[in-house]
């Protein structure tokens, strides 16, 4: 499933690592950062997350929640949100629904595991449109994080 910008975003609900309950809905009337990475851990995912935390004050400059969603568990998001000094919510999409409806699940990743998220980004304003979208399909590239910036600040 490709969803198009202008569309409404699927909405969901997911724990974070702190086993708290978040869903997309309650950010409505701000901008939201969805960042999809495929495993909590390993090298690529590491440089993202934390070139994100590094960066979070552009995302708070254009009133942006940024989340991180992984099919990890919530007990693995939080030991690796805790070593990276993450700033920002981790959420576990442990039952891969949320992925699927944004069509960013791999049905077949490395080392033979099934259904793991796609890095991919999506940027919803806050009326829950989708103003960016970006699924690649190659885990060991980056999302375009200046074009991500670009729409964040052309709302300004």
């Amino acid at each position: 499933m490709s969803l198009q910008i202008g569309q409404t975003a699927p909405d969901f609900s997911l724990f974070d690592s702190d086993k708290k309950k978040t869903s997309l809905h309650d950010y409505r009337g701000r901008y939201v950062l969805l960042l999809f990475f495929p495993a909590a851990f390993t090298s690529t995912c590491t440089r993202e997350l934390c070139s994100t935390r590094d960066h979070i004050a552009v995302y708070e400059g254009a009133n942006a929640q940024v989340f991180g969603i992984s099919v990890d568990s919530v007990y693995a998001l939080a030991k690796y949100k805790e070593e990276q000094r993450l700033n920002f919510p981790l959420l576990s999409d442990f039952n891969k629904e949320v992925s699927a409806a944004y069509g960013s699940l791999y049905p077949l990743f490395n080392y033979e595991m099934r259904g793991v998220s796609k890095r991919s980004a999506f940027v919803i304003d806050p009326e829950g449109l989708l103003q960016y979208a970006e699924v690649l399909e190659n885990a060991g590239e980056l999302p375009d994080f200046e074009a991500i910036r670009k729409v964040l600040t052309a709302s300004k």
